[in-house]
Parts: C-alpha cells; structure tokens; sequence
C-alpha cells in the first residue's frame, strides 16, 4: 500500500477478530519501530511484545483507558527515557511507523495512554527510568473497516505565515 494511502485510510479499531497475526507481520511492525528516527540518533526508546492471552488480560486491568486491549492479538508497550530532549516526539514516531507498517499488512491499531502506574511497572518489569510513552493493541479487524474519516477542513487548521491568516488549499496550485 502507499504510504500516503495508508495515511488517508487508517483508522484507530478496538474490536479484534480472532485471527491470528502471522510473526513474520508481527517482526515487520517491530522493525518499523527500530528503523525510526530519534532524537540525537539516541535509539533510546524500548518495546515490550505482550502476546500471551493472560498478559493482554493483565495491560486490560492495568488500564484506565484500553479495557479493549486484552482482545487484541498482541499488544505494544512503547517506552522512552525522559532525559533524552524529544523524548516524547520520539516514542510518538515510533507508534505512527508501527500503526502504518500495520495497515499496510491490514492489521489494525488502536493506542491508549492511560495507565495505573505502579502496576503496569510491576506486571511487566519496567525500568524506573524509562517512561510508558503509550501501548498499542493490534490484530485484524473484527469487521470490514472503510478508513473514513471525520476531520475539519484544512483551511480550519492550517494558516498562511502567521496565526490567524487564512490558508487557501486552492492557492496552492
């Protein structure tokens, strides 16, 4: 798939189906994450694969904001050190490179970032000087997904040279 289709069609899913996610597709999406850009070339970011049923159940209850999660295949948990500058634009990378290495395989995503803190680094061994930047479910979609989406017109977001000009998308031609 085009990247540029990808990244008109993707859409954010939490139904799963039960189908399984080959490995080879599941290392695909991993490698899109170490091939991405950071801060300074620092690499600093770090990923933990939650595959087995029971530990998807454990991130759902670790939770306050993707219960969806244990009905996903497999999850990501995306984890960057605070002491490296753009740290955040960092892990933010690294998930976009994975949801559309997905995609383009038709695997969906879906990301939350609400997290019980002490326990999730418990249940999965995080070091405490790295930060839980996200975690992203994935599987195939539970049901066909169209990738429509609903946004505001490029002219209520973007503006000419300076805040407040408008911008015409027209005038770009």
């Amino acid at each position: 798939m085009d990247t540029y289709e990808s990244i008109l069609t993707k859409l954010d899913v939490r139904e799963f189906s039960r189908k399984r996610v080959p490995g080879e597709i599941r290392r695909k999406i991993l490698e899109a994450a170490r091939l991405t850009g950071s801060s300074m070339n620092s690499q600093h970011w770090r990923f933990i694969l939650i595959q087995d049923p029971s530990n998807l159940e454990k991130l759902a209850e670790d939770s306050t904001s993707g219960k969806w999660v244990a009905a996903a295949d497999f999850a990501i948990l995306i984890l960057v050190n605070p002491k490296i500058p753009g740290y955040t634009i960092d892990g933010g990378r690294a998930l976009q490179d994975m949801e559309l290495a997905a995609w383009n395989f038709g695997v969906v995503s879906r990301l939350f970032t609400g997290v019980k803190q002490k326990e999730i680094r418990g249940d999965f061994a995080i070091p405490p000087e790295l930060e839980i930047s996200a975690v992203l479910g994935f599987g195939y979609p539970q049901r066909k997904v169209l990738g429509r989406k609903n946004r505001k017109p490029i002219e209520d977001i973007v503006f000419l040279e300076r805040y407040g000009n408008r911008f015409d998308a027209k005038g770009l031609e």
